[in-house]
């Protein structure tokens, strides 16, 4: 079988618009959570999200062009871009053996949004033309291969929440059938909008801490009482090893297992046991290392991060054999489908920098997550093998694991 590893990094979150920035912030404790500035929040009972700031689509886009893509398709140019520089690939590249696998849980919500309300007040002439393409999720993919000229196999993966770690996995199938030799994986997210927002409230699924943004977020606190919607995008160049050492590309790490698992239980109800076996597939892939740190789905909500802790206790033979694990939802929010990415991301430059990422706001010990959380703090460690783990509603579940080389 191909081996398969990581040669570029990207990412864009509510704390960085860069993967340097973004990291340092999220080691350091900052969180990006505030009042919603994207739309009227006025009469919503949720008026707290995770915001990029400060970013211009023109920076990544033609001017003229940035109105036929919606907002997640230029987060996703960004993490792109930095990721195809930082992968320093030389130009005369075969680009027909370079493919793209995208993801985004919900797509382009913003422009379905707004050309429903054009629809019902203006009628159906006043559509804007460019509301489809910059709404599907697949654009993503297409937009980012037009600016790189990537030829190879164009993927996306809508999968909820799991959709950024689904698309790491099947990029790496892609390398390893010998279906291409480099696959960019671009995961972007943007559902900060009325209805995104208004719908998972709707299901008491966001925490209503508006008064206190900063810490609504709270992975594995007792006092967690829902999770905090944000929006970013990530990148990441996987490549077979032997091309990456032929050309001396900087490698980050390889790609040593994934899993993919159902739960088969309930629409938005996660299992302990659907997590596990996602879990158990990418250990055993990876060859049962020791795993020095797991960044966690912790998304803030009672039964996840309850059945998460349960999942990694059965998985690595009871509390007292766990790695060091965080969620580091509380600085960035839930970017639901770029959150694999996002994750994987600050799992790899975790492993490059010798420290793990804090769970912030960790201020009431829960009896059922009581694992070594890394609470508030940042820690240095050595890291060679890391896991990353990604579960989303219709109970699909993606976990991925780095080793160093």
């Amino acid at each position: 079988m191909r081996r398969v590893v990581v040669t570029g990094i990207g990412m864009i979150t509510a704390v960085g618009n860069d993967k340097e920035t973004a990291f340092k912030a999220i080691c350091d404790g900052v969180c990006g959570i505030g009042q919603i500035s994207l739309y009227d929040t006025e009469g919503h009972s949720v008026t707290i999200a995770g915001e990029v700031k400060d970013f211009d689509p023109s920076t990544v886009m033609a001017p003229k062009e940035v109105k036929k893509a919606d907002r997640f398709i230029h987060l996703g140019l960004k993490a792109a871009q930095e990721a195809m520089v930082d992968a320093n690939f030389p130009e005369e590249m075969n680009k027909e053996r370079f493919g793209i696998s995208a993801a985004s849980g919900i797509g382009g919500l913003p422009a379905i949004e707004k050309n429903s309300i054009i629809l019902d007040n203006r009628g159906p002439k006043r559509i804007s033309p460019f509301f489809i393409p910059s709404a599907l999720v697949n654009m993503l993919g297409g937009f980012v291969t037009i600016e790189h000229g990537i030829q190879g196999p164009n993927l996306s993966c809508v999968t909820a929440c799991a959709a950024g770690t689904h698309a790491i996995s099947e990029a790496a199938k892609t390398i390893m059938c010998n279906g291409a030799d480099q696959m960019l994986v671009v995961a972007a997210e943007s559902a900060i909008t009325g209805v995104g927002i208004g719908g998972f409230a709707a299901m008491k699924a966001l925490s209503t801490r508006n008064d206190d943004p900063q810490t609504a977020s709270r992975p594995f606190d007792a006092e967690r009482n829902g999770f905090v919607m944000g929006e970013g995008g990530a990148a990441l160049v996987l490549e077979e090893y032997e091309s990456a050492v032929a050309r001396g590309a900087n490698i980050y790490a390889e790609l040593a297992g994934f899993g993919e698992s159902g739960d088969a239980n309930h629409i938005t109800t996660p299992t302990l046991e659907g997590p596990l076996r996602a879990m158990r597939a990418a250990y055993k892939m990876a060859g049962e290392p020791k795993v020095d740190y797991v960044n966690a789905h912790g998304t803030s909500t009672p039964v996840n991060d309850k059945n998460e802790t349960a999942a990694m206790k059965e998985l690595f033979g009871g509390k007292e054999n766990c790695p060091p694990v965080s969620s580091t939802k509380g600085q960035t929010g839930h970017c639901l489908g770029a959150a694999g990415g996002i994750e994987a991301v600050v799992s790899l430059m975790a492993m490059r920098e010798g420290i793990v990422p804090p769970t912030i706001n960790y201020m009431n010990p829960d009896e059922n997550c009581d694992l070594d959380i890394v609470p508030n703090q940042a820690r240095k460690a050595d890291l060679n093998v890391v896991m990353s783990n990604s579960f989303g509603f219709g109970g699909t579940n993606g976990v991925v694991i780095f080793k160093k080389i």
